[in-house]
């Protein structure tokens, strides 16, 4: 079983029960006149995931080249952006498909207050 930190934008993966590895690692860097406070804020996952999991992200992150951190936070903002756009759609009934359409298709007489609406509406783009 692996364990997946997503710390400052990296992913480290380890088998439970390893100690974190602390210091400076290859992929640590510095920034020049940056500190903490300036630099973008980020938050921290952790995922539990099998060794076969931890198998396949691995091997599709290296099938397209990226790192196993880009690829895996790639893949969980497209999930999370389809999830929310999927949620935000209107969920019409069938009976309330139908009445929908009926009122596009035999829209109500206008009443005094919406044509007074379109006669300043036409006011204001003829002065245009």
């Amino acid at each position: 079983m692996y364990v997946l930190k997503l710390f400052s934008g990296i992913l480290v993966a380890s088998k439970i029960g390893n100690p974190p590895v602390y210091g400076r690692l290859p992929y640590s860097f510095t920034r020049s006149n940056t500190t903490m406070s300036q630099a973008n804020p980020t938050a921290r996952l952790e995922a539990r995931i099998s060794v076969d999991l931890h198998s396949m992200l691995k091997r599709a992150a290296q099938l397209q080249g990226r790192t196993m951190t880009d690829f895996v936070v790639a893949a969980v903002q497209t999930a999370a952006r389809d999830a929310i756009e999927q949620a935000d759609v209107i969920r019409l009934s069938l009976a309330d498909q139908e009445c929908f359409a009926q009122a596009l298709l035999s829209p109500p007489p206008r009443t005094d207050a919406l044509k007074r609406t379109f006669d300043r509406k036409d006011k204001l783009l003829r002065s245009e």
